[in-house]
């Protein structure tokens, strides 16, 4: 593969950023990856960052000659409704940091995530299209839905190749649950795993949209690395893998492990599930750059057990 310049991962220790990271090093080498985070780890070429510090940013960039930032940094929903002018900070300075590199020339592409908390109790719930009404009911979803007009307004005035996706739930085994309303979908597994009862926080038919780790990680890749002449959506992607409810991922996990239990316990988070879509259309994403899912809730259920059952394979963080 040709030489692209090294790439920084910002939020290298989240529940993307651990795998995202592993994917971009098995592509350009570990020497050309850079991982970071506001947390030390022992990764090679980590460095410790805080994205809202712009200087100690530009830094980095400059001193590593970095091309392509993946800004994975965020406070996420269930954490940013319990302080939300702290999420406004991080989701909406960081962006703007890096796309103001990016706009100087510093920075030649980016990737920042969107998520399905852009749509709100007015959106059409059942295979939402890309192009809808979006009218977000908590601070996650206000600052994604102005990190996406900010991204389209980069691109379009000053031409910075910057490349988002809407993601559904994430469900991953590498991460423990970070603060998430559908991480409930990774705790449920580590449960289940350890033989315990899992008390959900959503009701038993709350369903909701979700993309199993390695899909997610394949989209991000598939995605900044075509041509920018195939990118139509500057803003974000709608992306989507599967539905599920509480009570379907116990059912699939019962496959494995007969006697795990489920108790139903909703709380505040309920209310953030309650506004957000059951499905999601991404015929945008097929068309433009031929993304398509591979894993369904079975092959999920399957990997995840599989993987968290194995000593070497539990969480790292």
């Amino acid at each position: 593969m040709a030489d692209t310049g090294k790439v920084l991962v910002i939020g290298a220790n989240g529940q993307l950023g651990i795998e995202l990271t592993d994917a971009l090093i098995e592509i350009y080498g570990a020497s050309q990856v850079i991982p970071s985070d506001i947390t030390a780890s022992d990764r090679k070429n980590f460095v410790t960052l805080d994205v809202l510090n712009v200087e100690q940013l530009r830094d980095i960039v400059r001193e590593n000659k970095v091309n392509d930032v993946y800004l994975l940094a965020a406070l996420l929903s269930a954490r940013g409704e319990q302080n939300p002018l702290w999420a406004w900070r991080i989701n909406m300075d960081g962006l703007l940091n890096v796309l103001e590199l990016a706009r100087e020339g510093i920075i030649r592409k980016v990737f920042w995530p969107s998520s399905i908390a852009v749509f709100g109790t007015t959106t059409p719930k059942v295979a939402t299209p890309q192009e809808t009404i979006i009218s977000p009911d908590t601070m996650y979803g206000i600052t994604k839905l102005a990190g996406e007009r900010l991204c389209a307004y980069y691109a379009k005035k000053f031409q910075v190749d910057v490349r988002s996706l809407r993601y559904p739930g994430l469900v991953g085994y590498r991460a423990l649950p970070g603060g998430g309303t559908t991480d409930y979908a990774v705790d449920i597994y580590h449960k289940a795993v350890a033989g315990e009862l899992y008390r959900c926080f959503l009701s038993a038919n709350t369903r909701l949209p979700f993309l199993y780790m390695p899909d997610a990680v394949r989209a991000t890749l598939e995605v900044m690395q075509v041509s920018a002449t195939q990118i139509s959506v500057r803003s974000s992607y709608n992306l989507a893998g599967f539905s599920s409810t509480p009570a379907e991922i116990t059912s699939s996990i019962q496959q494995h492990i007969p006697d795990f239990q489920i108790e139903y316990e909703p709380d505040f988070r309920q209310q953030i599930a309650d506004s957000w879509p059951e499905s999601i259309n991404d015929e945008v994403a097929q068309k433009d750059w031929g993304w398509q899912a591979r894993y369904s809730l079975s092959d999920m259920s399957q990997e995840m057990i599989q993987n968290l059952a194995s000593p070497t394979d539990r969480p790292i963080n």
